[in-house]
């Protein structure tokens, strides 16, 4: 590990101008993605911005009638929060459907959006990736792509997004508050928060330099049933091949967002629209531009058939 300085931070707006100063700053909460990637030297930041002091770990009813999520919410807190039990069941599934009880006692909301793909090349310092060194080529392209993108990829890049949370969020239609380095504040959805890797695949959210993640914002709830249902090739502990988070309505409208085929959490409205037909007219529009690999062609079919299994269970 390379050797870095260290603050703590006293606000938000003191944590986001410092993290503005040097574009090798990081910030650190839980640390459960960070410094992983900092043994590695994958992530090499010369002066971390420690924000676990902040008093963002609230979660909070809004005006609205939705809920409002701190950054510092651990995982472990946010899937047992009863509001989160009662009215977002989608949300406290996908949490518990990801990582350890020990990660998910450390994790925050803000960390498990922003984390980083766990493509086995990307980890691999010894094989070229333009998401750890632009311009180095994807070593993914061609090698064993079993666990990447089907959709959304490009020449550049074909990892996928690993956040479970992220995905329910997604169908939730959440938004992610934050502040700037000179103290403004500013609203995101999520749709638009996480970028499509294009030419530049390193660049991964549309946050700016030093901009903090200080809450999550769910809106009021819809109601229906709300299911998350996660493929992978073991049982615990393994990122998602296909997973998918929906809420249906006793009409059979609904949402769906699915988490393992792409670089972000993957969601197209159209295909929402498709619900009351079924499975396969929503994984059709979900998937009309898939360009999967011969390693990984088989998600297509296996999205279709959790989102049936899905459909099944919401509609009895």
């Amino acid at each position: 590990m390379k050797s870095f300085s260290y603050e703590r931070a006293t606000s938000p707006a003191a944590a986001a101008a410092a993290g503005a100063r040097d574009a090798n700053t990081r910030f650190i909460a839980g640390g459960t993605n960070l410094l992983d990637l900092m043994k590695l030297e994958i992530e090499t930041p010369t002066h971390l911005v420690d924000v676990n002091g902040l008093a963002l770990d609230r979660i909070e009813e809004t005006p609205e009638g939705g809920l409002r999520i701190g950054a510092l919410v651990r995982n472990t807190d946010l899937a047992a929060d009863a509001r989160v039990r009662r009215d977002y069941g989608v949300l406290s599934r996908a949490l518990l459907a990801g990582a350890s009880g020990q990660l998910r006692n450390k994790a925050t909301t803000a960390g498990n959006i922003l984390q980083r793909t766990r493509c086995p090349y990307f980890y691999d310092t010894n094989l070229p990736c333009n998401k750890r060194k632009p311009g180095s080529g994807c070593a993914a392209i061609g090698g064993f792509s079993r666990q990447h993108a089907v959709i959304g990829a490009s020449e550049a890049c074909i990892a996928t997004h690993p956040s479970d949370m992220a995905v329910a969020m997604r169908a939730l239609d959440a938004t992610v508050e934050t502040v700037r380095p000179d103290g403004a504040t500013r609203s995101i959805p999520i749709a638009e928060l996480h970028r499509l890797p294009g030419d530049s695949p390193e660049i991964e959210t549309t946050l700016a330099s030093g901009e903090l993640i200080t809450a999550v914002t769910l809106p009021k709830p819809v109601g229906g049933t709300q299911a998350y249902r996660k493929v992978r090739d073991r049982a615990s502990y393994a990122f998602a091949l296909v997973s998918v988070a929906a809420i249906v309505q006793r009409d059979g409208t609904g949402s769906v967002a699915l988490g393992g085929v792409a670089h972000k959490p993957w969601r197209v409205e159209a295909a929402d629209a498709e619900l009351p037909r079924g499975a396969k007219a929503v994984t059709a529009r979900l998937f009309a531009d898939a360009k999967p690999t011969k390693d990984n062609a088989f998600k297509l079919p296996l999205a279709e058939r959790t989102l049936a299994a899905v459909l099944r269970e919401a509609r009895g």
